[in-house]
């Protein structure tokens, strides 16, 4: 079975941090990069990851299919 894993288009980040504030498991906010960052893409259930996608203001986050 196929597992699906966040993934950030840094281009369209604006840094805001929200996907850390709900998923701090997951995303990290790289101030030195200016975006957030996938750490962990496991880090948290599937539905808690739902939601900081959700709430992107910039709607940069994504569900990829992980590669076997």
């Amino acid at each position: 079975m196929a597992k699906n894993i966040p993934v950030i288009d840094t281009e369209a980040c604006i840094a805001c941090g929200n996907c850390e504030a709900v998923c701090p498991g997951v995303f990290r906010l790289n101030e030195s990069l200016g975006h957030s960052e996938v750490i962990n893409p496991t880090g948290a259930p599937e539905d808690q990851i739902q939601i900081a996608i959700d709430q992107c203001p910039a709607q940069c986050i994504s569900w990829q299919e992980a590669a076997d």
